[in-house]
């Protein structure tokens, strides 16, 4: 067997440091090898850590940190400058924050934590806060502070890719994605168990007072303050009080809602049997029933979050229903809403209402069957947006004749909402418009969860959730525009 030679332990300077001792101990542990006759470049780390780094040749003129730092410096925060107070200490200037943030969610760094961290260990982010270290609290407070102001910056973006010729805004995709909020399930309460725990609650309180009446008779264990006892039961039954009446009115609001959607699927019902005279096919619609449902939930830690199907393992969770506006020819986000709403059916409207006002209107819009209503065809319409919205579920193969079939007849006059719209699908325009939309709104979503990693909300309540939505979605743009400017 051939025999091993190990290198002695070096010896010299003390070892000290954890470094040295980590250094003399795979010393001792590697193998001495027969001398080869090729050389290597290697690394002198205790040298390297004393290197000056220049960080312009880190980052080259194209770099994403300097554009974003170009960017915001063409940006007008004299509403942010104007929300500091005349007297404090030096603060930070907006410019340094917004840099960090911007930058932080066109990368993936989302955390307050690892963006303080990485000022000191990653350069874009050393070259964007010039130096410094603002320390968690203080970016998590701007971030917080700030989220109003947001909406606004991400219009100025828009309008200086306008400016630079990338953004026509033409035809529009609408689409919406379900992401997690701050909230876990093991802190909420559905109806059925609010109940439960409220009658629970209720009777323990009566045997307390019970107790207390027999403290004399030395009924009360020892360490047990009934006083306390109590206070605790009456502020859970406080709490689940709120939490009920919560319930009520979202169950109030769901019935309004399932009442006009049910009137409208009998109106149709009733259209189609008197265009063709003959008795319409299938069950009749189920009347929607008033009041809570046992499954209805409240979270404790962001009451505004709703429990929604994840599409990631078929289940249900806390969500917020965030939904994006994306411009066909060149897939920026122009506008951008948020909810707690479980479907889409609901957020056409306040999409479009985020539309820049100083940008020119869409053309068309294109939506999945998810968004489709005569309401929402009706809203589109009514702001001279020619819609395109899919009656049902796209096949995913269809066959030659399907593809290649000519325009079907127009429609009668008098047709539904859906035939019309079917019909207009069908036509060359609906197919080039309608076509565009999968490969439009549906990958910018996919590159905000899958290339950035925004998957769950940094800020509770329904207010910052939709703050924080503003800003993934200028944090986006900034990365697509550089795109668009040097490809």
């Amino acid at each position: 067997m051939r025999q091993r030679h190990f290198q002695k332990p070096i010896i010299g300077r003390a070892s000290s440091s954890p470094s040295d001792k980590w250094c003399a101990l795979v010393a001792n542990l590697m193998p001495q090898f027969d001398t080869m006759p090729r050389t290597f470049r290697s690394v002198d780390h205790e040298a390297a850590l004393d290197l000056t780094v220049r960080l312009g040749d880190c980052l080259p003129p194209t770099h994403l940190a300097r554009f974003v730092a170009d960017t915001i410096a063409q940006l007008d925060l004299s509403a942010l400058y104007a929300r500091f107070g005349k007297r404090g200490g030096v603060a930070y200037a907006p410019e340094l924050l917004l840099g960090l943030l911007f930058y932080g969610y066109a990368t993936g760094v989302f955390s307050s934590r690892k963006l303080e961290r990485a000022t000191y260990e990653t350069i874009p982010f050393r070259f964007l806060a010039g130096n410094l270290h603002p320390d968690h609290d203080t970016l998590a407070e701007f971030r917080r502070a700030f989220l109003p102001d947001l909406q606004e910056l991400f219009v100025q973006i828009l309008l200086l890719a306008e400016a630079a010729g990338v953004l026509q805004l033409g035809n529009v995709s609408l689409d919406g994605t379900k992401i997690h909020a701050d909230a876990s399930k093991s802190h909420a309460v559905s109806h059925k168990r609010l109940l439960e725990l409220e009658a629970r609650l209720q009777a323990e309180v009566q045997e307390l007072f019970a107790l207390s009446e027999a403290a004399d008779s030395g009924a009360v264990p020892p360490g047990m303050s009934v006083p306390e006892e109590l206070a605790l039961r009456e502020a859970r039954l406080a709490r689940l009080a709120a939490a009920k009446t919560v319930l009520a009115a979202r169950a109030a609001a769901r019935f309004a809602a399932e009442q006009a959607e049910y009137e409208a699927k009998l109106a149709e019902r009733g259209e189609n049997t008197e265009r063709t005279g003959r008795p319409p096919r299938g069950k009749p619609p189920t009347p929607p029933a008033p009041g809570p449902r046992d499954g209805d939930q409240y979270n404790f830690t962001d009451p505004d979050a709703r429990i929604m199907k994840n599409s990631q393992n078929a289940g249900f969770d806390q969500h917020y229903n965030a939904q994006a506006a994306v411009a066909q020819a060149s897939r920026l986000i122009v506008g951008v809403s948020l909810s707690n709403h479980p479907n889409d059916q609901a957020e056409v409207e306040p999409t479009l209402d985020s539309l820049p006002a100083a940008l020119p209107a869409p053309t068309a819009a294109a939506l999945d069957n998810g968004f489709f209503s005569a309401k929402n065809i009706a809203t589109l319409e009514g702001r001279g947006i020619s819609a395109y919205i899919a009656t049902g579920r796209d096949a995913h193969h269809q066959s030659w004749q399907e593809r290649f079939a000519g325009e079907p007849e127009p429609p009668a006059a008098g047709a539904s909402p859906k035939v019309k719209m079917a019909f207009r699908l069908q036509t060359a325009a609906g197919k080039a418009i309608y076509g565009l939309r999968k490969s439009t709104v549906e990958p910018v979503i996919g590159i905000i969860k899958e290339v950035l990693g925004f998957r769950q909300f940094s800020l509770r309540g329904e207010a910052a959730a939709r703050g924080e939505w503003v800003l993934v979605c200028l944090a986006y743009n900034l990365k697509r525009l550089h795109t668009l400017t040097f490809g």
